[in-house]
């Protein structure tokens, strides 16, 4: 686990599209994993800016994390449509290549398992963005979930709902249940990029970077992960014991490493 703490959320969104153009540029028909929420948008933003200076995801497949159950077809705040307004309608990417997880199926189950045979089909996901809740969950894998655990149902915490009440009017707007892909599924992935801005992640931070692997603490099983690059600013970073040592490690990384 790489562990990368910038000032602003705009370095850290340019550096993460930093990591997700070199991909797109060496293999144009990239699987990207999509993440909601606040804490991706510098890097849509960025990616969008690039593109319009001649950056092209025609080729590129996206894969969202999850989706609301209940919310109807075309609703605002489902993640099918935030992913669009945000991301793949700012950029020339086809909208045949973007999928999400069906929550609004007759057949939940059936779709889950559609939807992981989807991934695969596709060649599995070369990068998955994420971001991190403040109970740690990473997608909608909440506190409890299993770290082997595949696309599925899941009820959400009222944390999270409570979280997520800012994008709605009020909190009863909130679903209780989301379709989400598992931790196994994410930790397939080839490289996960997850992000996180402000003192309110600190704790969250703190404890999948720096404690111990549990399933109380869904983000964590991101340490078993080959290739996990975690970008935060100084207040998600507040916490940290290893602070200094994360900032000297990048202040002396090779160029030619990378993200």
């Amino acid at each position: 686990m790489e562990v990368i703490i910038l000032p602003t959320s705009k370095e850290i969104g340019a550096l993460a599209a930093d990591s997700i153009e070199a991909l797109v540029r060496n293999k144009p028909n990239a699987v990207i994993g999509l993440a909601t929420g606040s804490s991706p948008l510098p890097i849509y933003d960025e990616l969008a800016r690039r593109h319009d200076e001649g950056l092209s995801f025609e080729g590129v497949s996206g894969f969202a994390l999850d989706e609301y159950v209940g919310l109807p077809v075309g609703h605002y705040e489902s993640y099918r449509e935030v992913i669009r307004r945000e991301f793949t309608n700012r950029v020339d990417v086809t909208a045949e290549n973007v999928h999400g997880p069906d929550g609004a199926s007759d057949d939940i189950a059936g779709a889950c398992l559609a939807y992981e045979a989807a991934i695969v089909a596709a060649g599995g996901i070369d990068l998955q963005i994420l971001g991190v809740g403040t109970n740690g969950h990473i997608g909608f894998n909440e506190p409890g979930s299993s770290l082997a655990s595949r696309t599925r149902i899941k009820t959400l915490a009222e944390q999270t709902r409570q979280d997520n009440a800012r994008f709605f009017d009020n909190i009863d707007q909130v679903p209780h249940h989301v379709v989400t892909q598992g931790l196994g599924t994410i930790m397939d992935a080839r490289h996960v990029v997850l992000v996180a801005f402000g003192a309110g992640k600190a704790e969250a931070v703190r404890d999948f970077v720096e404690g111990p692997v549990t399933a109380s603490c869904p983000a964590s099983v991101l340490q078993f992960h080959p290739r996990a690059t975690i970008i935060i600013d100084e207040a998600a970073a507040s916490k940290l014991a290893g602070a200094d040592t994360y900032r000297h490690a990048f202040n002396n990384k090779p160029h030619w490493q990378g993200v």
